[in-house]
């Protein structure tokens, strides 16, 4: 029988849309393929949860903890993840479209062909992260942390980086000519 929080029904491909589930206890849920489009979980504990290709358009996360979490093709365009806990998420190939990201932890997280043009990094941990491939163009990730991280032939164009630190990072296949401000660690670009 499923778990009911705020009528929302905690199971895969369940539908949650424009539901307040803040502060809900959700560690290790099964919710594969749901929706919760336009849905409140600021401060929800969902690590290690199971949300592969779940429609999180619009969904408030802020301080969320997503520790562990598989969210490898989900929807989270517009998302609020400010100060969300996402280290060791699973995000390849998530739509971070326009995402709010600032001061995120994102440590030893997988973004492997990730959308995140146009999302808001500014302070945000990317220490040790796998972005292979992450589309990182039109992004603003002022002050953001990328030490150790591997960005392979991610995209930068138009990205902001003033003052975001790349010391050790991998950089093969990364343009770093349309980049906008002086970044530590960036080729051509580096304070």
């Amino acid at each position: 029988m499923a778990k009911e929080i705020n009528g929302c029904s905690i199971r895969p491909g369940t539908l949650c849309v424009e539901l307040d589930l803040r502060g809900a206890d959700l560690r290790g849920a099964d919710l594969a393929r749901s929706g919760f489009r336009l849905s409140n979980l600021s401060g929800a504990d969902l690590q290690g949860a199971d949300l592969l290709n779940a429609n999180m358009d619009m969904v408030d996360l802020t301080a969320a903890n997503l520790s562990g979490a598989m969210l490898d093709n989900a929807d989270l365009k517009r998302a609020q993840m400010i100060k969300a806990k996402l280290n060791q998420a699973r995000l390849n190939n998530a739509n971070l479209k326009s995402a709010d990201m600032a001061e995120a932890n994102l440590t030893g997280a997988q973004l492997k062909g990730a959308k995140l043009s146009g999302a808001h990094l500014m302070g945000a941990q990317f220490r040790d992260a796998q972005l292979q491939r992450a589309d990182l163009s039109g992004t603003v990730m002022t002050g953001a942390d990328f030490r150790g991280a591997d960005l392979t032939g991610a995209m930068l164009d138009n990205a902001t980086v003033e003052g975001a630190d790349f010391s050790g990072a991998t950089l093969d296949g990364v343009d770093f000519s349309q980049v906008i401000g002086v970044c530590k660690g960036c080729p051509g670009k580096s304070d």
